[in-house]
């Protein structure tokens, strides 16, 4: 590894470490940020999904990211019970005001079209669970429905996270898991099993081969914790320790931002000469412009990435691209004009 990339790990790993280690377990999987309905995390899941099993649970991934849409707009009044209240009132009355509340118009023709029956399981009216009893159970809601067809029996997640509401319904289809391949997965920047998680709490766990490494001591420490027979282990993007082509497929989150251009080259050619089939990567500022801009901040970065250039990147080590940009995703699909976040992105990666 070139001396200038030892040095930016080094800067990067103490940006992390200077954290409590309860609060890297807790911080990255909480409000806006919960990989349950944060859109990124759960296109990271179907990504996943479809190398296993092709096109043929659409339907319930377009309904779990009507969920996230939803969810996402709905959290504002998880501490405000009276709002909540008026909010549902509003909902059950078909007005788009709520006291003064405007409610997107995606959310009443969300309401209105749950419960509903998907891949032969019904997805209960969870705006209606969540508003009337504040119910944190909600959130784990399409975590059930998939665990019910990714899981003989529905078993429990290791983690003890709920497994939803779904009801299994006549004519229902699963996954054979005994016969699913287990496609050999590798997460980077996987801090304290942030994302991980909620593959173990989808019944995605078992049937893939996963190596998750982090370059924060702390953040390893506290996968172990949570799932002692799971491979994590500290890395460091920049010069991964595996033969070319070691994981059929890969998968981050919110990492290229923080690094130098020079690191953020480095990183992309190790995720490309890695990874065998496709890699799904999560980006927070991703643009349509010329050139990357670079926003150095303390130890590390904060940059805009040029969408063109990640996937000129991507071209030149073998992969096709698909850019999935999610303000637009969730405007296109459901008629909903809220993102926390303008400048997220998805970019799906398969060899060409």
């Amino acid at each position: 590894m070139l001396k200038s990339l030892e040095q930016e790990s080094e800067r990067l790993a103490r940006s992390w470490l200077r954290h409590d280690a309860a609060m890297l377990r807790d911080y990255l999987v909480a409000g806006v940020e919960d990989p349950r309905i944060n859109l990124q995390s759960i296109l990271s899941r179907h990504f996943l999904i479809r190398a296993l099993s092709g096109d043929r649970f659409h339907a319930l991934m377009m309904e779990e990211c009507r969920f996230g849409a939803a969810m996402n707009w709905l959290m504002r009044f998880a501490a405000d019970e009276e709002e909540a209240v008026a909010v549902l009132h509003a909902l059950r009355t078909g007005a788009d005001n709520a006291e003064g509340v405007e409610v997107p118009r995606f959310v009443l023709s969300t309401f209105r079209g749950v419960p509903t029956e998907v891949a032969g399981l019904v997805a209960p009216n969870y705006i209606e669970s969540f508003l009337a009893a504040a119910d944190g159970e909600v959130m784990n809601t399409f975590c059930g429905l998939w665990r019910q067809i990714l899981v003989p029996g529905g078993a429990e997640p290791q983690d003890g996270v709920a497994a939803g509401h779904g009801e299994a319904r006549d004519g229902d289809t699963r996954m054979n898991a005994p016969a699913a391949a287990r496609m050999s997965v590798l997460e980077p920047g996987c801090g304290s099993a942030n994302d991980y998680r909620f593959l173990d709490a989808s019944g995605i766990a078992p049937l893939i081969d996963y190596t998750g490494f982090d370059l924060c001591r702390k953040n390893v420490e506290n996968a172990c914790a949570l799932f002692p027979n799971v491979r994590f282990q500290e890395g460091n993007l920049f010069s991964i320790d595996a033969p070319n082509a070691s994981y059929d497929l890969c998968f981050l989150h919110d990492v290229l931002e923080h690094l130098s251009l020079e690191g953020l080259d480095a990183a992309m050619g190790e995720l490309c000469r890695v990874t065998r089939l496709g890699l799904c990567l999560g980006c927070f500022n991703v643009d349509e412009i010329t050139e990357h801009v670079v926003v150095p901040v303390d130890d590390y970065y904060w940059n805009r990435l040029s969408l063109g250039h990640l996937r000129q990147t991507a071209a030149r080590h073998g992969f096709d691209s698909r850019a999935i940009h999610v303000g637009t995703f969730l405007r296109e699909q459901f008629g909903c004009a809220y993102t926390h976040n303008p400048n997220a992105y998805a970019l799906i990666l398969w060899r060409g």
